[in-house]
């Protein structure tokens, strides 16, 4: 019988760019097995030299950036502009920061002196962490995960999505090339099935996943016969709200950005925004003339700043949302006939900008995850606040004002994992990434993002009977 086969359709035009075949039932028993041998030896290798390797896996990465860039823009129509940047800067900046608490964040915990005892909590691994990593951030979502698990002396199986399968192949060779032992890091191609049967294998300590919320919902029905933990960082409907104080220019810069970049397919990328009506008619203005600026094209070319959307078929849905807004009353600002790359039945989708919404319409409800915005006027604090918790997700929320008591006041009644004020679609390193509601659950980095990947374990030591 023939292997099954993955293929990566490159959005740029079509063809097939990578072809991996599955694994076999043979291989994963092969690389389960492999990865507990592994770990038992890693868990014991000093937490300094854990963080060298991790460093050196960094530095052989930003070295090929350029080249892996390119492969990432194949891959997912990101454009070439920006794509080596995600090695460059939010990947390198996430490793080095987790390198260096790890040995603080990972030391024993000691407990008051007492006669005659020594008594401690020491973190311990749990095992083997198998990663499920998405598509539009592949190694941003995955290093969350990766790093830290291999700092705390867990081994790490990666199953990436299907469209950056070179992603997980560039992780293995640049931990092959600075030496990290056989086993304590590798990769799967596999399919759904196949990994809820990984899930459910008594060798697999912990899941962490960054995906749809469908795809949330299956790892949970796959680990619900056993006693593990789930990591679920799931989707996203941030929303902006800008106050009649806010510093416009620069408001309007960052939310453009913040919808547009990677053509919105990121899970916190600004999908509504709320602006006060004082200032609404401005605001609109200059975000529709930004918006108009950008450059849809092949993402190869270094001036293209919008590229085309990683399948037709998302594409498709982020019409049939454009379209059932318009169909409810919405008037989009965006002409598309000033994006000539723009055409239906491929991915390149023109950006849109779309006012008289509400939330009857799937652009301000559902997760759309393309290049696509809604904005609303509000009269006050509290109808922004009501309209922006109005959402099954909770991932990320800012706030754009020059008035940081009022921002800490409205934060605090705001239903998301993190809240920013002057800032969005930024993730810190130094602070816990996690959502609430249907963005999922469970945390990342920071000094709490060793957590998820370690048990506490007592010991108490008396010295005379």
């Amino acid at each position: 019988m023939s292997k099954q086969t993955q293929q990566t359709i490159s959005p740029i035009d079509g063809m097939v760019y990578a072809e991996r075949e599955l694994a076999t039932n043979e291989q994963i028993e092969a690389a389960l097995a492999k990865s507990v041998a592994a770990q038992r030896e890693w868990k014991r290798v000093p937490i300094a030299e854990r963080v060298n390797i991790c460093r050196q896996m960094l530095a052989y990465l930003v070295e090929r950036a350029d080249k892996i860039g390119e492969e990432l823009t194949w891959q997912i129509g990101r454009p070439i502009a920006y794509s080596p940047f995600e090695i460059r800067r939010g990947f390198a900046e996430r490793v080095n920061y987790m390198c260096d608490i790890a040995a603080q964040e990972l030391a024993d915990i000691a407990i008051e002196p007492k006669e005659n005892f020594q008594r401690f909590i020491r973190r311990e691994p749990l095992g083997t962490v198998l990663v499920l990593a998405p598509w539009n951030y592949p190694w941003l979502a995955s290093v969350n995960a990766i790093v830290p698990a291999l700092l705390a002396g867990n081994s790490v199986i990666l199953k990436i999505a299907p469209q950056t399968p070179l992603v997980a192949e560039r992780y293995a060779e640049a931990f092959a090339a600075v030496g990290l032992p056989d086993g304590v890091f590798q990769f799967l191609h596999i399919d759904h099935d196949q990994v809820a049967e990984v899930i459910k294998d008594s060798r697999i300590g912990f899941v962490a996943f960054t995906g749809s919320v469908a795809g949330g919902h299956a790892v949970q029905r796959a680990a619900s016969e056993r006693f593990i933990a789930t990591g679920l960082e799931l989707g996203g409907k941030d929303p902006a709200y800008v106050r009649p104080d806010a510093q416009l220019e620069a408001t309007i810069e960052n939310l453009v950005d913040g919808a547009m970049f990677n053509s919105g397919q990121s899970c916190c990328a600004i999908e509504r925004i709320y602006v006060h009506q004082s200032v609404y008619e401005k605001f609109v203005e200059g975000y529709v003339e930004l918006t108009k600026q950008y450059r849809l094209g092949n993402p190869l070319d270094p001036k293209t700043t919008l590229g085309p959307m990683v399948r037709t078929e998302a594409a498709d849905k982020v019409r049939e949302h454009i379209q059932d807004a318009l169909h409810r009353g919405a008037q989009g600002l965006i002409a598309p006939t000033l994006f000539p790359k723009n055409q239906k039945g491929t991915p390149y989708l023109a950006p849109q900008v779309l006012v008289n919404v509400d939330h009857n319409m799937l652009v301000m409800s559902e997760e759309t995850f393309g290049p696509v915005v809604g904005i609303m006027s509000v009269k006050s604090d509290d109808e922004a606040i009501q309209l922006m918790n109005d959402s099954r997700y909770g991932l990320t929320a800012s706030i754009w004002t020059t008035d940081a008591d009022a921002a800490l006041r409205i934060g605090d009644q705001i239903e998301s994992g993190t809240f920013y004020m002057n800032r969005c679609d930024y993730l810190d390193p130094a602070l816990a990434w996690v959502g609430i509601k249907d963005s999922g659950r469970g945390c990342t980095l920071s000094t709490l993002g060793f957590e998820a990947f370690t048990r506490p374990k007592s010991f108490h030591l008396r010295f005379r009977i």
